[in-house]
């Protein structure tokens, strides 16, 4: 039977503290390095940082109306992608039943237009 090698120590110590070194140092340096908000904020053009504030109200409210929806939708017993489906094709028919309302309304004003100047009311147009 051959004869077992001893461990090598020193390399282990080197390879862990390497290996520990890449680990952390990484990360930290990459945070490090990384810009924080304010500082791409205060990097924008004068255009853009007017454009950015005007629309941070909108995205705002865009952003607390989702987070509403998922805390509403997460209520449910479905998965929160089926409901959220069932949501979108509620609102789809509500605003198709709105257009055609719309529609309706249009007809039934050109119709009153057509009678008020005396033209006969045509039906299929």
């Amino acid at each position: 039977m051959a004869a077992k090698k001893p461990t090598n120590w020193w390399l282990w110590t080197k390879m862990l503290i390497g290996g520990g070194a890449l680990m952390v140092g990484g990360p930290a340096f990459v945070l490090w390095v990384s810009p924080t908000d304010e500082e791409l904020f205060q990097k924008y053009s004068p255009e853009l940082k007017k454009k950015s504030l005007e629309r941070r109200f909108e995205r705002e409210t865009e952003f607390d109306d989702f987070v509403g929806k998922l805390k509403e939708y997460s209520k449910s017993d479905k998965p929160i992608w089926v409901v959220q489906e069932e949501a979108e094709r509620k609102a789809r028919q509500e605003r198709i039943q709105e257009g055609l309302r719309i529609a309706e309304d249009v007809k039934r004003q050109k119709e009153e237009i057509r009678r008020a100047a005396g033209l006969p009311v045509n039906s299929e147009r």
